[in-house]
């Protein structure tokens, strides 16, 4: 009986499964830590109808899907469980990745682009980082330099409001109506499940009411992730500019996008 016990524990300790993460993160709480009396427990952490109880589910359904027995939990649910149980926002990430589902609703928790500040103004070429609204919340200086009129002193800080309601941008962006839709095309990929988001809504009304090439490409509903590749500039001062685009999302908040521009001859 002692054998297959630790064999069993084994088996547990390995078992990839939302059921066994959902578990270890249960046994993991403090019952006092929520006014749960301790008495006497046969397991550590919280009991399953504790665990319900802080999700606001029902004890069948928590224990179902703790159990495996069900794959038909909704984005709502695992929003509750994520609170219920107090996760991290890795481990947020992990619950959704096991349940097959996309975690739409943002973060409390606003993405603190800092500890990229001193790797951006490290690069020697044009850098700068965007949050999930695409406003520059870090930049280079050689990024100043080159987009003078958005990241500039005046400059309106959003890259959309930027491409799409500065005048001087057609005529700085080469290839302009093609960039601007596909400019479109990624954002609203990158947006994916906010229809509730305030700044999101507001930030589409403001450039569909303001540009009829951003309202046809919003409207074309057109999908496209942001990719490297060649972009050219018509810079005032140097003239013709070519750069290679990288596009990187940092670990640490995947909800920011570091963009690094690589001078081509």
């Amino acid at each position: 009986m002692a054998v297959s016990a630790q064999r069993g524990d084994s088996r547990r300790a390995f078992e990839p499964s939302l059921g066994a993460f959902l578990r270890a993160q249960r046994e993991r709480l403090r019952p006092e830590s929520f006014e749960f009396p301790r008495g006497r427990r046969r397991a550590p952490g919280l009991r399953r109808e504790e665990a319900a109880q802080l999700c606001g589910i029902s004890v069948t359904w928590y224990t179902w899907i703790e159990q495996g027995r069900t794959r038909a939990i909704s984005q709502e649910t695992l929003h509750a469980i994520a609170d219920g149980l107090c996760l991290s926002r890795v481990e947020r990430a992990y619950l959704f990745e096991l349940s097959g589902r996309a975690d739409v609703r943002p973060s409390s928790e606003p993405p603190d682009p800092r500890p990229l500040l001193a790797l951006v103004r490290a690069v020697r070429t044009p850098a700068y980082v965007i949050d999930r609204h695409w406003d520059a919340v870090v930049w280079s200086r050689p990024a100043a330099q080159l987009f003078t009129d958005w990241l500039g002193a005046r400059g309106p800080r959003n890259l959309l409001r930027y491409v799409f309601l500065d005048a001087r941008a057609p005529h700085f962006i080469v290839d302009w109506p093609q960039r601007a839709q596909r400019l479109v095309a990624e954002y609203r990929a990158d947006t994916a499940g906010r229809e509730d988001d305030p700044v999101h809504l507001e930030l589409v009304r403001t450039l569909a009411q303001a540009s009829p090439v951003f309202a046809a490409a919003w409207q074309s509903q057109h999908v496209l992730g942001r990719e490297g590749g060649v972009r050219s500039f018509q810079d005032p001062r140097r003239g013709h500019c070519r750069y290679e685009q990288c596009t990187l999302r940092p670990a640490q908040d995947p909800a920011l996008k570091l963009t690094v521009l690589v001078p081509q001859p």
